[in-house]
């Protein structure tokens, strides 16, 4: 089988393209160039899309024996990804660029172009499983190193392009387990430290980054009753559950923190209040896929797990899916959930679909009518 092996520069992705090797398979390595200016040194760019990551990535392949191309994906990126990201802060909204890059990025823009040329899979190192279920059915399951499980990230991915993708190290054990390999292999990130933060942000200040594209405007931070507390240069510089950063020089009066409960870019205002005000017990969505073969009798409800961030706990629930929109009831409150968020359904071990945050309900019911600023619609309504 011909693999195109998606090589970050990390130790996941060139362990992954020596086990695909090593499997028979007629790998070819390629490093995805997303940014025009990447930063040169990885203390001047904490993701994954530096120089010496794409460096890393050509020494890993030259050990491996395979060709390496490096791909400028940096347009498509810049237009899904990163334009993405500054509209939907700029709507009111908390998105998730990793989940879009790989939504269509690497398992769409680099998939389709694997496939014109002639390649039958993308080999990435994600954490993650694929399993064939009685019927012949490829499913998308849970990692066994459940500390460094990326199965929420990939709840995009689709059933036609499950039969494209291949996780050679999505069933191990541990990331240790990983680094030992890749010293015993001889690769020279084996000790490499793991990327973090949003790669397209090189100092990790989303609210700064977002100023310089968004620009500043003063506005008001408010109670839940409208009390002006303090002043803010911009609503699209918070999300909800946020207690950084919020300059409110007068103390609650229990002396409790507080956390930002809606965003409201329309009237420039950010509201905020105790950290009880922030659960939730429904979530809604719009837009939304199944990973893999869909459930029977979706349109009635049935019981799931529920995840709504990369490394968040799953919570039980009950999930119903009409033809226009997912809704999840959750069995306990979950706090801090912002629109433009993922949530991301599982039956036991496996993904089985994922949707966009349109809208939240509030699990506190004295708070539910104090206020209508703790309802966090699409629209950004406070």
């Amino acid at each position: 089988m011909k693999v195109l092996a998606a090589m970050s520069g990390g130790v996941d992705s060139a362990v992954a393209a020596a086990r695909a090797v090593e499997q028979g398979h007629e790998v070819v390595g390629v490093h995805l160039a997303l940014s025009r200016m990447p930063g040169t040194l990885r203390t001047g760019s904490r993701g994954c899309c530096t120089i010496e990551d794409s460096m890393d990535a050509q020494r890993a392949a030259n050990l491996l024996c395979i060709p390496f191309y490096v791909w400028d994906f940096s347009e498509r990126f810049k237009l899904d990804v990163v334009d993405d990201f500054i509209s939907e802060y700029e709507s009111g909204r908390t998105p998730n660029p990793c989940m879009r890059c790989n939504e269509r990025i690497k398992f769409a823009a680099l998939l389709e172009k694997g496939l014109a040329l002639g390649f039958d899979a993308i080999c990435t190192g994600h954490y993650a499983s694929i399993l064939t279920d009685d019927e012949g059915n490829l499913e998308l399951h849970r990692s066994l190193a459940v500390a460094k499980d990326q199965s929420y990230v990939l709840g995009v991915l689709t059933s036609e392009q499950l039969k494209h993708a291949m996780f050679p190290i999505g069933a191990s054990a541990s990331k240790d387990d990983i680094r030992a390999e890749a010293a015993a292999r001889g690769l020279s990130v084996a000790a490499k430290p793991d990327s973090y933060d949003i790669c397209f942000i090189p100092e990790g200040d989303t609210q700064d980054w977002l100023a310089d594209r968004l620009g500043s405007t003063k506005g008001e931070i408010v109670d839940m009753e409208g009390n002006v507390l303090g002043q803010h240069q911009g609503a699209h510089g918070f999300t909800v559950g946020q207690r950084k950063g919020l300059s409110i020089g007068k103390p609650a009066v229990d002396g409790k923190p507080r956390y930002v409960l809606a965003v409201d870019v329309k009237s420039n205002k950010v509201v905020v209040g105790p950290a009880r005000a922030l659960a939730v017990k429904e979530l809604v969505g719009s837009k939304f896929t199944w990973c893999g073969k869909a459930k029977a009798d979706a349109d009635e409800f049935f019981e799931a797990l529920v995840q709504v961030r990369a490394h968040g706990e799953q919570v039980p629930c009950r999930v119903q899916v009409t033809s226009d929109q997912m809704i999840i009831k959750l069995d306990e409150p979950i706090l801090g959930v912002a629109p433009g968020q993922t949530a991301v359904i599982y039956l036991g071990s496996r993904v089985l679909a994922q949707t966009t945050i349109d809208s939240t309900v509030s699990a506190v019911d004295d708070f539910s009518t104090a206020s209508a600023s703790i309802s966090q619609s699409v629209n950004g309504a406070v």
